[in-house]
This record gives C-alpha cells, structure tokens and sequence, in this order.
C-alpha cells in the first residue's frame, strides 16, 4: 500500500507547482510546450547505460588478487589480461577481477581494453585494511592516466563504410528530433550504426555570429570561429526503417538546418578502432602521489574512458589529480555513478582541476550523485561541438574556483539536473552562456541546455545567455540573481528563465520524470506480459486481465488517481474484464507470493 500511496503521490501532480514548457497531465504524461522562440526542450533521459533502459548490472567475479610489494602495474595488467581472454555472455560480460583490500602501488598506467571487463574493488575509503586503493606513484610518463578504459586510440567515429554516406533530404530538423529522411535509405538496416554529420559550414558560421568572438584588436589572434572547424556530429543507432525515413536511439540535440548546412549520413566502420563495450570500475579509490598545493609532476587523470559504450563507474573516488577525476573522451551511453573526484592538486588555472570531464565526443553520458570539490570547472563540457546529450543528476559542487559550465565553442543539449552548490567561494558559479574570446576563442560554450531545479544558494549567481539559432534554460533554480551578462564583457540576450526561485516541484528532476515517461509509453505500446502470473491487455478502452495459475490468484483492485478504490474482486476467473472509467487507472494485484501495482493507460 506504501508503494501505491508514493504511486499516487507522484500521479496527483495538480496540486504542485509546474513549469510552463514540460508538465504533467492528467494522464501522468509530459506535455511540452514551445519557449518563445519555438523550441521545445529535447529528451535527455537518453543519457546513461544503454540509454537509460537497463539497470548497470551485477557482475560476478571470476579471478581475484591481492597487493604485492613494490610496483603493482604489471601485477594487476596482467589479471586483466587474463580475464579478458574468457569468453562473453549474452549481454557481452566476462566477469569481474576483484581487487582485494590494501594499497596498490601503481607506477604506470592500467588498461582494461577489453570488452566485459570489470575491475571491481573492496572499498573506497582511505583504510588500507578495508579498502582498494591504487596509490599512483612517479610521473613516468609525464603527467599520466592511472586507469584508462576502453582503447587506447580515439575512435572519432569519422572512418566511413565506403559508399554509405546519404544526404538528409528535411528542410528542417528540430532539435530533440529522432528521425528523418535521406535520399536512399536501402542500403540501411535496424541496428546500423550511424553518424549524422553537421558541417560547418560558411553559412552556418555567419548565422552564429563566428561563435560570438569578438575581432581581434592591436595585432592579437583572430580567434572567430571559421569554416569547418566545428563540425556537429552525433552517433547513433537506426531503431526503424520506413521507406526513405530513418529512427533513430536518441534524439539530436542542435536542429539541422538545410539552408546552412547539408548534413548527412554514413555508417561508422570501427573496425580500425574497436569501441569496447560492458567495461566497468566499481567500489575502490584512485590517490595519486604528490608534493601537495600546486606541485604538477604526478599522474593527471585519474580514470578515463575512451572509445567506450555502455560503461559504468560505481562508487569510485579520484584524489589528487591534475586534471580530472573522471574523464570521458569518445564515449557514449556510460553512467558515473556515486563517485567523487577530490582534493586536485595543480596550479589553479586553464586546462587543470575539470573533476568531472566530458572531453571530445562525450555523448549521452549520464553523471549521477556525484560529489567534486576545489575545483576549477568540476563539471564541465570540455568537448566542443562533438559532445551532447550529457546530463548532471543530483551532483554536489564543494568549494569551485570557477565556473560549472559549458566551456567552450558549442556543446548541445546539457542538463544540470537537481545541481547543487555548497561553500561558496566566489558569486558567479553556474552558466550557460558565451565566453567570448577567453581561451582560444570559446565562445558559445553550451546550446539547448538546461538547467532544472539547481541551487547556488541566496548569494549564488546563474549565467544564462541565448545562442543564435538555439536556446538555453533555467528553471525553477535557487541563485541571488540569473543574468544575461555574468561576466563584463560577454553582453547577449538572455535565456529562457521561469520560476526563478520557486522549484519545480511537480517535477523535481526532468531527467527522471523523461525517463519514467519513455517507460510509460514502451509499456503502453505493448502488452504487458512478463514473468508475471498474469497477463494485462487494453482492448476498447477495457482492460481484460487473464491469470495463468488460479491458485496464484487471491485479488484485483483497481484504483483512480484520487486514490479511490472503483473497483475490487476476489472471485477467482480466469479471464476478468475490468469495468473502469477514467484515462488512467491504478491495478493492484495481490498474489500468494507478492503484490503487483500497475499503471494502466485507457486511451489509444
């Protein structure tokens, strides 16, 4: 009954207060709404481990070791190694090496490059009797990666299948769009994977206002953004084929536009470059050696993926690094979960202290209850415009130098989801907006972003700017101030701001309430037949509930989103139509074994 209340709870959304572009109705789907401008926030909730739609699995252990004296990077290669060469399941898994609790002395890197590899440890506290730590000594070679998974070459997902790029024929389409035509779609198949390729072109460069970045002066560098350096590229997974119309997995996060730039197609050949798959890292600790304060010669990321797909982090510490605790460099679909990157030690200044880094063709990448302190950008898109679709769940910034943000030159379709600032040490702390000419020309650091429900506290300040041709958000966020213009010389319209200082409290996080909506709709399309003793079927308007086993069977309730019970039975048939009224109706299913609660849609 606890779970039905809860259930209830979430479905009465009436009553709570919602944002004018995404809510609840009284189906318990999201309604979307267009901003001002006619865009209308994109689905993010395809963001993480197989896009959200399966749980990171528990993997059993198939060889274990413990620390030996000195140098333990051959030591612990070597077992990878070996696990590596075993055969896969179903899912692609080979199992899990356990390192047993004690400190690690790592000289040089770790490599798991090898498809359903987990590395998977005893703790990660600083104990060396109950936790796994890999203690990085040296810097040899120069500021190294510890533990590196995936390949170690990028796979930029730009090697083509010959003769397979075609054209996208739409005048239009709209970001958070996930199809759309080519000129000749036969030689295409479900489960092809594809890039969709953006060109930057002269036209589209021009309808961006070169990045925003201003001309140079006094015989400085020109760093306005030119013809084909920034390139948008997404990679992605046909779900359907119907004639010349393509689906895809997730959707764009950037509308492609004919009239500035013909994008295209092509299938991505990685047989040059393999994209691993399955690997994990779980429940151990990264501390790299150093002098402390400001001291550079020791190893500078602790853990990377790269050349990944549907890859997890679990419960896993980085400290001391130089640049990042955690970062992502050509990987998609991977969730970063329960981890924190602390304590960096570097100089404070550019291309140091980015805790959690979502680097070059960072995509759909989900980072969840993370916590990062002290800091430059502790979550931050460093990726340009080949990263996307990544989102910030429920995460914890202790103490930033910086700025949380986009970074540089055109990320599409960040969400900082449920963000939270604690000790702050300077006003301005998150952003979506245009950084001008800092770095190297940076400019539209973030497009199509959101950011929902975030706190920086009462003296907090939110950047928020409007891009040409896109658009970024914050609502329902917690800040002193949002501004268009957070820092003096970076002055454009401002974004799209609702609810300043009032949450969104019928959806706490958009992430999850996409998520949950997606589910809703699979589960509607199809029948609802599972392990279960039962089966549920809608047929016109009717739910018509069918029992295999009668001796399962001890009662069937059903209720509206009031909560009111309209109807309950304890006669045992086999088949029983349920006579319901109402778009949306509760069953709760009590059996010897357990209790079901289903939510059922009426309408077609």
């Amino acid at each position: 009954m606890k779970n039905l209340l809860f259930l209830f709870s979430l479905l009465c959304c009436s009553l709570f207060a919602q944002t004018d572009l995404v809510k609840i109705g009284n189906d318990g789907r999201l309604i979307y709404s267009p901003d001002p401008d006619g865009f209308v926030i994109p689905d993010f909730s395809y963001a993480g481990y197989h896009n959200g739609n399966a749980d990171i699995p528990v993997v059993p252990v198939v060889k274990e070791i413990s620390p030996i004296p000195g140098d333990n990077t051959a030591h612990i290669q070597a077992a990878i190694n070996e696990v590596g060469k075993l055969g896969k399941n179903e899912r692609g898994i080979r199992g899990a090496l356990l390192l047993k609790a004690g400190k690690y002395e790592v000289y040089g890197t770790i490599q798991v490059k090898y498809d359903g590899v987990i590395l998977r440890g005893e703790g990660n506290g600083s104990l060396d009797a109950t936790s796994t730590i890999i203690y990085a000594k040296g810097n040899s070679p120069d500021q190294r990666d510890v533990i590196a998974l995936g390949n170690t070459s990028q796979n930029r997902w730009n090697s083509k299948v010959s003769n397979t790029q075609k054209n996208i024929t739409d005048a239009i389409v709209p970001v958070g769009s996930m199809s759309f035509s080519v000129e000749d779609a036969t030689i295409y198949r479900e489960g092809d994977l594809i890039a969709i390729y953006h060109p930057c072109t002269a036209a589209w460069v021009e309808a961006v206002d070169r990045g925003g970045v201003p001309p140079p002066v006094d015989g400085a560098s020109d760093n306005r953004w030119t013809v084909n350096q920034l390139p948008i590229i997404y990679h992605r997974y046909i779900t359907a084929i119907s004639g010349n119309k393509i689906t895809i997995d997730a959707p764009v996060f950037y509308t492609l536009n004919k009239s500035l730039s013909q994008s295209y197609i092509y299938k991505i050949n990685v047989s040059s470059t393999p994209i691993y798959k399955e690997v994990g890292i779980e429940n151990l600790r990264v501390d790299i050696e150093s002098e402390g304060g400001t001291d550079e010669n020791h190893a500078w990321q602790a853990i990377r993926f790269r050349s990944v797909e549907n890859c997890w982090a679990k419960d896993v510490v980085a400290k001391g690094f130089g640049q990042s605790g955690f970062i992502t460099d050509c990987c998609t679909r991977t969730t970063i979960e329960d981890c924190r990157a602390i304590d960096p030690v570097s100089a404070v200044t550019g291309e140091r202290r980015y805790n959690f880094n979502t680097y070059v063709y960072s995509q759909l990448i989900l980072f969840k209850n993370c916590y990062a302190n002290d800091g430059r950008h502790h979550y931050v898109s460093n990726g340009t415009s080949s990263a996307s679709g990544n989102v910030f769940l429920n995460c914890i910034s202790d103490r930033v130098n910086n700025v949380n943000e986009g970074h540089r030159q055109w990320t599409q379709g960040m969400l900082y989801d449920g963000h939270k600032e604690e000790n702050l040490i300077r006003a301005f702390v998150l952003g979506l907006y245009n950084r001008v000419d800092m770095g190297t020309g940076h400019g539209w650091s973030a497009v199509h972003s959101v950011l929902w429900n975030c706190d920086v506290t009462s003296i907090g300040t939110i950047g928020l700017q409007k891009p040409p041709t896109a658009q970024n958000y914050a609502i329902g966020c917690t800040a002193k101030s949002i501004t268009g213009r957070p820092v003096s010389d970076s002055d454009f319209p401002i974004g799209y701001v609702e609810r300043h200082n009032q949450p969104v409290t019928q959806i706490p996080s958009l992430y999850l309430a996409q998520l949950n909506d997606r589910k809703q709709i699979a589960a509607i399309k199809t029948a609802i037949k599972d392990d279960k003793p039962f089966n549920i079927t809608v047929e016109n308007g009717k739910i018509i509930l069918n029992f295999q086993d009668l001796g399962t069977y001890k009662s069937v309730s059903a209720y509206n989103l009031q909560g009111q019970k309209i109807y309950q039975s304890r006669t045992q048939n086999a088949m029983t139509e349920i006579p319901v009224s109402g778009e949306i109706v509760i069953l709760s299913i009590e059996t010897e074994s357990t209790n079901y609660t289903q939510k059922i849609c009426l309408r077609n």
